[in-house]
């Protein structure tokens, strides 16, 4: 009788490990224009990412850790108009 060990490809750990790093990849930092702009993220995102190191996602959907002043950067023109959009 064979186990997960002695076929790696059918389950067991060797699966675990490899959903493991596809929800890492997903949930990865994304690249792009967070380090162009600042972007509208609730407060206690930030907080909790500030404690946490957790990555935070931006109203535009755009997902980093924060880490520089927001007030040296323009405001993101996409978190802009949504979050105007949902103040009407």
């Amino acid at each position: 009788m064979s186990t997960p060990l002695d076929r790696p490809d059918e389950g067991g750990v060797t699966t675990l490990d490899r959903e493991l790093e596809e929800l890492i990849r997903e949930e990865t930092i994304e690249p792009g224009d967070h380090e162009r702009f600042s972007h509208y993220v609730k407060k206690e995102k930030i907080l909790e990412s500030a404690l946490t190191g957790k990555p935070v996602r931006a109203l535009c959907g755009k997902k980093w850790t924060p880490g520089r002043d927001p007030e040296k950067f323009p405001v993101c023109p996409t978190c802009k108009e949504i979050y105007e959009s949902l103040t009407k």
